[in-house]
């Protein structure tokens, strides 16, 4: 939904006009059924506000204008207000923990020495940088390029993702086997674009990180003049790297991001100067003879930049990602300057969150899956499970219709897209199988060891996965997260406990036709279309990379989706700074396909059939503003930059109001006519499923 959901969409068969014709409402309306408290809707609504002009702030004005971006983040919405929720929880989990007498190597035990050592800011300002001591004293030890690439391999066991990125999953044209997998990285910034683009806050961060490097470089017990050169020198590097790297577009196309060679190969034609060979084998991967390479020129003028860079340099960068990924584990003045650059600069935070609430999300990766064990057993009754269940399932139907009337699809494309629909597993709320994590090893010595240990134990995890059968009951979120995501190679839906929360009510207090819009469209419906999306439609229903689309059909597809990518590009939310229409598609798809697929099913309903009004609104509006409730919020216009240039999910004003201009019965709810701002003539709607 919100994050980086696993890149796979769909977008929707509009359906017909509806012939019901409404004013659009305000907040003063008089409720037809009373409400025994606020509807929270209505009271969202800004009464001066016209949903024709643009109705992300005609259905969220009145929230923005009562609940300002706090210090302490770079934007509000109704994810941080479920999050206050799940931060209060988590912290009540901790502290009974801490407090507990279990036995060594019980989760009880590791949840409350993960807890207690991580809040001891005394402790962690007393060991200053002693915890990176080891690793830094492997950097001082480089004395040539061949040194540079050792150490790097040995950091990534360590999550610092330093030169380029590694990981172990689904081979994507053979998806029942795991695979090595290589690709593009070492960047500092957020993306490649950071270090080309000429926009005035672009520019003004690009001459800052050097700084920042420097001065970090200077706390570890770098001399001035070295600290203050060392930056430059990292970002010289790093620059270079971005040349050679990708766009967030280009690296959307599975077929071109898809690179199988063997490693000979690779070292051979590709980069002669690292040892892939000896990488691999360090990690226990002796059995692995090939690899899947995502970009292979990124390699090879890594390959090349290494050579040309003085060892000094690299050492010099090493040190920094070091630094940097281990910042806000480690003393206050370390954690301070990576959040005064990442936090204030980058994303316009004005302070720090408290202590106790970065230790939570810290310890969410660390080890979620533990904490979810007790996080669900007291936090999401069987009712509620059983509610978005059955919502998976009456959308799933709703998509069949959709997809058995498609005019524009050939009856051989549609029998396969209902049998990948059909089989598309779902998960919902928490596993049914845990992850066994007895053997992560947390003590209370150190804050930052917890994390390196933590982090060693995930990357040998991933390492066990070779050669052994793809489990496909493994979740890659927690139950507590504020997420969820379609994965194409296992062709599934993941929909964790916490996506469901609605910030300020009870799930059995909240109507249908919210529910419809929050869960069943922004995130049931979104995730089911990622399937079928410009990507996802890509891969076959056992979840291999292949082509089962006729031509005919296939590019029916793409003139559909290029009119979504065009009605994206035209988006300014920053002056100079547009929508990158074809980096989001997979996204914009996946939103319209949710919103369609949400709201047929909810005209399946009780609600939907009986149009009794709650607090001055039908139900059809209702389903409309539960939707936007989904993306309320606001953002620092730092973070709005960030999620321009690096993020294939579009700013969520334009996630609400790009779908919506889409869809007559969005017209008909709120009176919208031609000449409003949010119209759009019939002829130029976007209609896939």
């Amino acid at each position: 939904m919100i994050k980086p959901c696993l890149p796979l969409s769909l977008l929707l068969l509009a359906a017909c006009a509806s012939t019901e014709q409404t004013e659009a409402p305000t907040a003063a309306q008089p409720a037809a059924v009373a409400a025994p408290v606020p509807d929270l809707l209505a009271a969202n609504i800004d009464p001066n506000a016209r949903p024709g002009d643009d109705f992300f702030l005609y259905a969220t004005g009145a929230w923005i204008a009562r609940n300002p971006i706090p210090a302490s983040e770079a934007s509000w919405t109704i994810g941080h207000m479920v999050n206050e929720q799940l931060y209060t929880i988590k912290r009540t989990i901790n502290e009974a923990a801490a407090g507990s007498d279990e036995p060594e190597g019980s989760d009880q035990r590791r949840i409350g020495d993960f807890w207690s050592v991580a809040m001891d800011q005394k402790k962690a300002d007393l060991e200053g940088a002693r915890p990176l001591a080891e690793q830094l004293a492997k950097i001082d030890a480089i004395a040539t390029p061949s040194d540079a690439i050792a150490v790097a391999a040995q950091l990534q066991r360590i999550g610092v993702r330093t030169f380029w990125s590694f990981y172990i999953g689904q081979d994507e044209k053979q998806s029942d086997v795991i695979a090595v997998m290589l690709g593009q990285g070492g960047l500092g910034l957020p993306d490649r674009d950071y270090y080309f683009n000429e926009e005035e806050g672009v520019a003004k961060l690009r001459a800052e990180y050097p700084a920042h490097v420097g001065r970090m470089l200077a706390l570890l017990g770098r001399p001035a003049a070295a600290a203050l050169e060392g930056g430059a020198a990292v970002m010289r590097f790093e620059t270079a790297l971005a040349k050679v790297s990708r766009t967030l577009e280009a690296r959307r196309d599975p077929y071109l991001n898809y690179n199988k060679m063997s490693v000979d190969e690779l070292h051979s034609t590709h980069t002669p100067n690292i040892d892939w060979r000896g990488i691999l084998d360090s990690y226990g991967l002796r059995t692995a003879d090939s690899v899947i390479v995502g970009q292979p020129e990124f390699l090879a003028g890594l390959d090349a930049q290494l050579q040309a860079t003085p060892v000094g340099e690299l050492q010099d960068y090493l040190r920094f990602h070091l630094a940097s990924t281990y910042a806000s584990y480690l003393s206050s003045d370390l954690d301070q300057e990576d959040f005064d650059f990442f936090g204030r600069q980058l994303q316009g935070s004005k302070e720090q969150r408290p202590r106790w609430k970065r230790v939570l999300d810290a310890q969410e990766g660390a080890m979620g899956m533990v904490v979810g064990k007790v996080f669900v057993k007291d936090y999401f009754p069987e009712r509620t499970k059983q509610r978005y269940t059955n919502m998976v399932e009456a959308v799933r139907q709703t998509y069949r219709e959709h997809i058995a009337a498609l005019p524009w699809m050939s009856e051989a494309t549609k029998a396969k897209a209902l049998e990948k629909l059909d089989k598309m597993q779902k998960k919902v709320g928490f596993p049914d199988v845990w992850k066994d994590m007895s053997t992560l090893v947390i003590g209370r010595e150190s804050y930052a060891r917890n994390m390196q240990s933590a982090q060693q134990w995930h990357f040998e995890d991933s390492v066990r996965k070779f050669g052994k059968p793809v489990d496909h009951s493994e979740w890659e979120m927690t139950p507590q997260t504020y997420n969820a995501y379609y994965n194409p190679t296992k062709n599934e839906i993941v929909l964790p406990a916490g996506i469901f929360m609605i910030a300020g009510i009870k799930d059995e207090d909240a109507d249908d036709a919210m529910v419809y819009g929050y869960a069943a469209a922004s995130t049931i419906g979104h995730e089911i279309t990622h399937g079928f999306d410009d990507q996802g439609r890509q891969y076959d229903v056992h979840g291999n990379l292949s082509d089962w689309w006729t031509p005919e059909d296939a590019e029916q597809f793409k003139q559909r989706a290029k009119v979504m990518a065009d009605q994206f590009d035209a988006y300014e939310p920053i002056p100079g700074l547009h929508i990158n229409g074809s980096a989001t598609l997979g996204e914009n798809i996946a939103d319209l396909g949710g919103v369609v697929l949400g709201l047929d099913a909810f005209k399946k309903t009780e609600q939907y059939k009986r149009g009794e009004k709650i607090a001055g609104l039908t139900p059809l509006q209702r389903y409309f503003l539960g939707y936007a409730l989904g993306w309320l919020g606001h953002p620092r216009e730092e973070r709005l930059r960030q999620q321009l240039l690096s993020d294939v999910h579009s700013p969520a004003r334009w996630r609400v109001n790009g779908p919506f201009a889409n869809l007559p019965e969005f017209y008909a709810a709120f009176g919208v006519k031609e000449g409003d701002p949010m119209w759009r003539a019939p002829e130029v709607r976007v209609s896939i499923w």
